[in-house]
């Protein structure tokens, strides 16, 4: 009688009774929990650039490790031979292929204006109703549907900022590894640190090999696509090669997008050339994706293209270009923590409860 009383006095708010104090402590976590995701949410522009920096910091660390094995020379002195590689290529880019470059860039737009024309033309002769006005009606809605996203990118986190924030963010991350990671895993509980520290590892050499991969990918698209399309000929080939190479960082989106640049510019100079781009397209693809991305694969998250694309929709939709260059990497990132817990819960330790020693 007395414990039936006992019950019928304790309430939702008595925090006395030992199953409400626990009931509240759950309640709490998940209102922080909500509380975490609702500020991810709002601050999710300056977390993109703050991951694009990890990004940026894991290709400095990449070359400055494969220096390593030709060098023995300081950790400093390699990042800073990468660092400079890279400005001398920026600057060789600018002065020797930035005037041509540009000259074709001109000269693109009527180029594909003219070639859609003449496919929307083939597509009436063959019974394709598809009009001149619908498709400026539906390439003004595509490009005032970009344009938030755009002008959004064009304010502090916009082109030159963006990129200048990254850069700095990266170098800052890859000259100091150790101290960012020990401060992360000293705001986790004692018991999680090991574990936390496991997990960036394996996240580290996980996105070194990506980023390996994707710009051994570009360089091979680019080069191979550039040497091609001007061996034969075609109009605007270091540009197409600029292009294909660029565009490769988009798995699934930037292989299409180039492909269809390469065979409206191919057609302006005859059927026979927009065939050679035809075939140069798919034997460059075909080399890409049945010899680099397999081998890179192997060493990477392995990630699967539908889950790839998927994230890339979403993140593009919400964040614009820096959100399409960052999908894959954050996919695999959660997918490495995804499996790293489910491995910490699998294993059993020494006391037999579970936990990772």
């Amino acid at each position: 009688m007395a414990n039936g009383e006992e019950k019928g006095r304790s309430g939702p708010t008595d925090i006395r009774d030992d199953l409400v104090r626990s009931e509240a402590k759950k309640a709490f976590v998940w209102l922080g929990v909500a509380a975490l995701i609702a500020l991810a949410v709002y601050l999710a522009q300056p977390l993109l650039v703050i991951f694009g920096g990890v990004v940026f910091a894991a290709m400095i660390d990449g070359g400055q490790r494969l220096l390593a094995r030709v060098l023995p020379i300081r950790r400093g002195f390699r990042i800073l031979i990468v660092l400079l590689a890279a400005l001398a290529f920026l600057i060789w880019l600018v002065m020797f292929a930035g005037s041509q470059i540009a000259t074709q860039a001109a000269q693109m737009p009527a180029v594909i204006e003219t070639q859609t024309a003449r496919v929307l033309a083939w597509g009436h002769a063959h019974g394709i109703s598809v009009n001149q006005a619908d498709f400026s009606n539906v390439a003004e809605k595509l490009i005032g549907g970009v344009g938030p996203v755009t002008r959004a990118l064009g304010g502090i986190f916009g082109g030159f900022g963006t990129a200048f924030l990254i850069m700095i963010l990266g170098i800052y991350f890859v000259l100091e590894p150790d101290l960012y990671r020990r401060g992360i895993a000293w705001m986790l509980p004692e018991g999680s640190r090991e574990h936390f520290h496991g997990t960036a590892h394996r996240m580290g050499k996980a996105l070194r090999m990506l980023l390996f991969g994707r710009l051994i990918g570009m360089a091979v698209e680019g080069v191979a696509t550039w040497a091609l399309l001007a061996l034969y000929g075609v109009p605007m080939a270091a540009l197409l090669g600029l292009l294909t190479g660029l565009l490769a960082a988009l798995p699934n989106i930037g292989a299409p997008i180039s492909g269809i640049l390469m065979v409206l510019v191919g057609f302006s100079g005859g059927t026979d050339m927009g065939i050679f781009c035809i075939i140069v397209y798919v034997v460059v693809q075909t080399v890409d994706g049945n010899i680099i991305v397999p081998m890179v694969a192997k060493k990477t998250a392995d990630l699967a293209p539908a889950l790839v694309l998927g994230a890339q929709l979403i993140f593009g939709v919400m964040f614009g270009l820096l959100g399409l260059l960052l999908a894959d990497p954050i996919v695999a990132m959660l997918k490495i923590a995804l499996e790293r817990q489910a491995e910490r819960n699998g294993r059993p330790s020494a006391d037999g409860s579970g936990e990772e020693g």
